[in-house]
């Protein structure tokens, strides 16, 4: 099959205008001049986009499908703890059906918004099994021991025994606040073990900050209520509490948040910088009104950055294009190509699939999605699109407009409408 598009912003060089991929299969089998592959491939399915532009997939490397169906429930609270409390009131009024309707109704919308991969935390591991994702996916088990230590041994055996027959999965203690040493020690034994991947919150909230370095927040006063061991609280930072895990493995964790960071927490972040990812939801960051985000420090110390939605208990909606909108909003000097890096290529490497997603490249897996340009903030583009700077950022700065649903997606190479 041969798709040709007005663009192909492969995000492994400049745009190509008049655009075309090979697909053979499940891969790309080469990306071009419409015309060059064309003639390379004659005889060929040719399926012609028109005033398109044709891009990677996008992933969406932190989200809570389980509470789609809290979109618009819980208002914005005074504090952290006031949304755990809210979100916890809610979470008890919903049953297995609900949260199967929930995961399957966030799946169809992200898809909605041009994502082909998500990286999805569940706190309910024995779902899954009933879920048919439409889309690729990583399977987290969201995992807490915070009422009893003594379970974590129990907990991570059962979410690996639920979620090992997956091909794509991984292990999310929840945060240090809520995970004990051993259940992180646990989850990096059994990830180490299994081959796979570990993703964690981490200095999500001012509330976390101030239980950890001061030991008197309304957060420590919460958890100490229902029985959480407050001795590890007064004297350290919650990244200082993560780094002093101890377990001594060296397996790279997909950090969400890093939302509050203090001074020396970015000398201690620098030794295992090159080796994790940080993922930033910009309008769930919005939603708390947590501390400004740190982009330009941690992007300094070496950190794979991306970009997400979190869950609908704090968002509007799963669109990876607001995101980077949210995002740009707020660091406008930061390339608009390297905003798309953010959940193409960066994402795509945190999932350790650099050699397999996020780019338009021969050999990748054909996740494509096309952005109809009459709907887009670039109706007209210039004649051509070579390397010039200036050319190409009309291309991903009109990508990142883009506030409709998708037109049409490709997954492992088969092609369908998405709107």
């Amino acid at each position: 099959m041969i798709i040709r598009a007005k663009v192909v912003a492969t995000m492994d060089g400049p745009p190509i205008e008049n655009g075309a991929v090979a697909v053979l299969g499940e891969r790309l089998a080469d990306i071009g001049k419409f015309s060059d592959v064309a003639k390379k491939y004659s005889g060929e399915e040719i399926v012609d986009l028109g005033e398109q532009v044709l891009l990677p997939g996008l992933i969406n490397a932190h989200c809570h499908l389980d509470y789609t169906c809290l979109r618009g429930k819980i208002p914005r609270q005074k504090s952290f703890t006031d949304w755990i409390r809210a979100i916890n009131a809610a979470k008890a009024k919903l049953s297995v059906d609900d949260y199967v309707a929930s995961i399957n109704e966030g799946f169809a919308e992200a898809k909605l918004f041009g994502t082909t991969t998500i990286a999805n935390l569940t706190a309910f591991p024995e779902l899954v099994a009933q879920i048919s994702e439409p889309i690729r996916t990583w399977w987290f088990a969201e995992l807490i021991d915070v009422r009893d230590p003594s379970q974590a041994n129990e907990l991570v055996d059962s979410a690996v025994e639920r979620l090992k027959s997956r091909s794509r999965w991984g292990l999310a203690p929840h945060a240090p606040f809520t995970a004990s040493k051993d259940l992180y020690r646990r989850c990096e034994e059994a990830a180490r073990r299994e081959n796979a991947l570990l993703t964690t919150h981490l200095a999500e909230s001012r509330d976390e900050m101030s239980m950890f370095r001061e030991g008197n927040s309304e957060l420590c006063e919460f958890l100490e209520d229902i029985g959480r061991d407050m001795s590890d609280c007064g004297n350290s930072t919650p990244v200082e509490r993560f780094l002093e895990r101890g377990s001594g493995d060296e397996r790279p964790y997909l950090l969400a948040h890093l939302n509050e960071v203090a001074g020396n927490d970015f000398k201690l972040l620098k030794k295992s910088a090159t080796k994790n990812s940080i993922v930033h939801c910009p309008r769930s960051h919005s939603y708390f009104g947590h501390s400004p985000f740190q982009f330009g420090k941690l992007r300094e110390l070496g950190f794979n950055m991306c970009l997400a939605t979190d869950s609908l208990a704090s968002n509007d909606d799963l669109s990876l294009f607001a995101e980077m909108r949210a995002f740009q909003k707020e660091f406008p000097d930061v390339s608009p190509d390297e905003i798309l890096k953010m959940v193409t290529v960066n994402p795509a490497c945190a999932l350790r699939q650099e050699n397999a997603l996020g780019k338009i490249r021969a050999g990748f897996i054909a996740d494509l999605v096309a952005v109809p340009l009459a709907r887009a903030a670039f109706a007209k583009l210039p004649v051509r699109l070579g390397p010039s700077s200036a050319k190409s950022r009309s291309v991903f700065q009109g990508l990142i407009d883009f506030e409709q649903s998708v037109s049409w997606t490709m997954i492992d190479g088969i092609a369908q409408k998405a709107a």
